[in-house]
């Protein structure tokens, strides 16, 4: 079945995003070449936008591993639907259990 991205492609203009790349594999499987096109993309001081986290991640840990990694590259994400935002100071006290360990 084909996705439909439209509505997820104008949620993310209307946050501003410069660069969309469409990965139509779901957030379970292992390869996605949309993902690893952004990780190469992504340079210190960008911000990877999302419509939804479950367009991101397989679990929960992954999500955490991704979040992590693009921390130590001081790249910032966000979720247009979950309304997250690691590029706030506030970010980690509004939702601890991605709160950085130490």
């Amino acid at each position: 079945m084909e996705q439909n991205l439209n509505l997820q492609i104008d949620a993310l203009e209307r946050a501003g995003c410069e660069r969309i790349i469409e990965d139509t594999a779901s957030g379970k499987t292992e390869q996605r070449s949309g993902l690893d096109r952004a990780r190469e993309l992504l340079r210190e001081g960008d911000v990877l936008v999302v419509w939804r986290l479950d367009r991101l991640g397989r679990s929960l840990k992954h999500l955490i591993e991704l979040i992590a990694e693009l921390e130590e590259r001081k790249v910032g994400f966000k979720s247009v639907q979950e309304s997250i935002d690691t590029t706030t100071p506030t970010w980690e006290a509004d939702i601890p259990h991605l709160r950085r360990a130490g």
